[in-house]
């Protein structure tokens, strides 16, 4: 059995194998709504076979999205759409995942492929928030200050979007701390520069993820996983680092969080970032060893051999895979051949054999 197929037992959650599906924003919302796409985007990959399918960041206000077309969980309303989608993944035997989120300074932008850049209030743009009134770059919107008071009450709206992952049939969920959303952005000295209690120090500064995840675990079952995303790294000259990130994870470990998904970048625009095959891997590695707590390593993770080195040397509990499950949803099933592993294969698909199989008649 090679280790990328092995089960993990996480609290009271058993996942079929070690790949997980890479939150990835879709941008084809409507009012928060998941619609057509989204069922065929997460189903899609369920079908092929991955352990675990994260829906994209979903945010827990309207201003906490990136974009107008972000997927939402502020409202009971949306519920049912992701319960039907929920429903199906389950039956195909993947965990279904939903990661929370706030955008931050980085909210009110047009999408990707119109350009990304700020968007006017009289095109449907609103004020982003911030720990401190600070651009992440010229072309963004500039952000407001939040108040002590509104921090504790989006601490609030995490919690009260966790009960609503609940209903919906979410098994794991994860707390967007990265790639310089509204978390990332308290925890970075170069987009914090408040003097109260939330900015300053490493415990200052972390101390809104840490409350949010407290408030989150009253509301999340014992028996399910919590997961925080972290940039391990601002790649930036007197930021965020992997030390604080071990640190972090260390503290974060006694609040309730199973595992630590470690990205990096994303909080400074001209940051300069090394770009290459697994190249957040060590980050998964080091936090892993240091702070004794589960990791995904996540990166240019592409080929099987390269995902079950990671798994089996120990570098990481999980793979999370997102371009490439976005090339072929059917990457799992590709891999478990390629690594001589049996695993379920679809029977409405059974005609074909696996994946590079000969031809059925």
């Amino acid at each position: 059995m090679a280790t990328l197929f092995e089960q993990l037992h996480i609290r009271g959650v058993t996942l079929p194998n070690r790949i997980v599906v890479s939150p990835m924003c879709q941008y084809s919302s409507v009012d928060g709504f998941a619609d057509g796409w989204h069922f065929v985007h997460l189903s899609s990959r369920a079908v092929g076979g991955a352990g675990v399918v994260f829906t994209e960041a979903a945010a827990v206000v309207p201003e906490g999205r990136i974009t107008p077309q972000d997927l939402g969980i502020w409202s009971d309303d949306h519920i049912p759409h992701l319960a039907r989608i929920n429903q199906f993944m389950e039956a195909q035997g993947s965990v279904p995942a939903m990661q929370l989120a706030h955008s931050g300074r980085k909210g009110s932008t047009t999408r990707p492929w119109e350009g990304g850049t700020g968007l006017p209030a009289n095109q449907g743009g609103w004020t982003p928030v911030a720990p401190s009134a600070v651009k992440f770059s010229e072309t963004y919107p500039a952000p407001r200050e939040l108040t002590a008071e509104e921090i504790r009450g989006l601490s609030g709206s995490f919690a009260a979007a966790t009960l609503r992952a609940r209903e919906a049939g979410f098994r794991i969920i994860e707390i967007h701390s990265a790639h310089g959303y509204l978390f990332n952005e308290f925890l970075s000295p170069l987009s914090n520069h408040r003097t109260d209690s939330y900015g300053g120090s490493f415990e200052n500064r972390t101390r809104f993820l840490r409350e949010t995840v407290e408030a989150v675990r009253t509301k999340w079952p014992d028996q399910l996983p919590l997961f925080v995303r972290i940039s391990s790294t601002d790649w930036a000259p007197g930021g965020w680092d992997i030390e604080q990130s071990v640190e972090l994870a260390r503290a974060l470990r006694p609040l309730g969080v199973d595992l630590v998904d470690c990205s990096s970048g994303g909080n400074v625009a001209t940051a300069k970032i090394p770009l290459g095959p697994g190249y957040q891997t060590p980050f998964a590695e080091r936090i892993r060893r240091e702070a004794s707590i589960m990791t995904g390593a996540v990166g240019l993770i592409t080929s099987a051999m390269q995902a079950e080195h990671i798994i089996q040397s120990g570098q990481a509990d999980l793979v999370f895979l997102a371009r490439e499950m976005l090339r072929d949803p059917y990457w799992p099933l590709r891999a478990a051949r390629e690594l001589g592993v049996a695993v379920p294969y679809p029977v409405q698909y059974a005609r074909s054999g696996p994946p590079g199989s000969p031809i059925r008649k």
